[in-house]
């Protein structure tokens, strides 16, 4: 299985994103906590340059703490970094305190010149599906900027006010146009940032399957006693994906295996367990 997926309008946002980028203060890089690594665009990182960066690690309420904490000791060796949950809204209240920070230095420049300082201007970019409008809802105390379950929802950039002295500019989120390692593909596929129009479902089942018996059995349980033997026929049995004659519907059981896997209710997990 090897996923692409580059839909018109992305390419449309990195142009627009480009251009943008010249009136902004600080980048807000939104990240999967359950994908530290592999959520991170590399075009984006090209893009943004020396921009001041804050990274954060959102959905932290699903990954697997061991790793969110080894992954946050690495990307701070480069980046300021948070893991933040903007569903429950755990540590969201350290960005703009931390925007600040970052702004300090440049905001002292301003005042020594006599310049009348501004609104801090603040740009949020990330992959599809990572919960950029959920934390900017959450930033602002209200629902202004549209949501949705599925990547892509984000079309047009609006500018927010998330704070008297920060300006939030939402954008939609990007891919890139080619992934050198089909492990990422799968795994953004996994936690929902590729559409699943254009995947094959049973196979990315499998796969996350596969994960999980070699990283989490105890998670699969539910399911089963005996981990690992299970597979899509079993979960479909287990779940009541029955058809005429007593057979197990496999594509509903994948989506309803990949649903739970999405939703946490499985438990908590990390798909990037290797750290450079």
């Amino acid at each position: 299985m090897n996923i692409q997926w580059f839909p018109g309008h992305m390419a449309k946002a990195k142009r627009l994103l480009l251009e943008q980028l010249r009136w902004v203060d600080v980048v807000i890089e939104l990240g999967d906590a359950r994908l530290p690594e592999s959520s991170r665009n590399p075009l984006l990182q090209e893009m943004l340059g020396d921009k001041p960066k804050i990274i954060i690690l959102n959905k932290v309420d699903l990954a697997d703490p061991y790793w969110t904490e080894i992954w946050t000791r690495k990307l701070r060796q480069a980046n300021p970094v948070l893991a933040v949950s903007a569903t429950n809204g755990a540590g969201v209240g350290k960005i703009v305190p931390e925007v600040e920070r970052l702004m300090a230095h440049k905001i002292e420049k301003w005042t020594a010149k006599g310049i009348r300082a501004r609104s801090i201007r603040v740009m949020i970019v990330g992959i599809p599906n990572c919960g950029k409008s959920s934390l900017v809802n959450n930033l602002i105390g209200s629902a202004k900027a549209k949501t949705g379950n599925k990547p892509g929802v984000t079309r047009g950039n609006q500018w927010i006010r998330i704070h008297e002295r920060v300006e939030l500019l939402d954008t939609p989120g990007l891919l890139w146009p080619k992934f050198e390692d089909p492990e990422v593909g799968k795994k953004l596929g996994a936690v929902g940032a590729i559409r699943d129009e254009v995947l094959n479902l049973e196979e990315l089942s499998l796969w996350v399957l596969e994960q999980l018996k070699e990283n989490y059995p105890e998670a699969l349980t539910r399911y089963t006693e005996d981990v690992q033997n299970l597979d899509l026929e079993g979960i479909g049995r287990k779940r009541g994906c029955l058809v005429k004659g007593g057979q197990v519907d496999i594509l509903k059981a994948a989506q309803i295996f990949l649903r739970e896997f999405r939703a946490g209710s499985l438990g908590k997990f990390t798909l990037d367990h290797t750290v450079k």
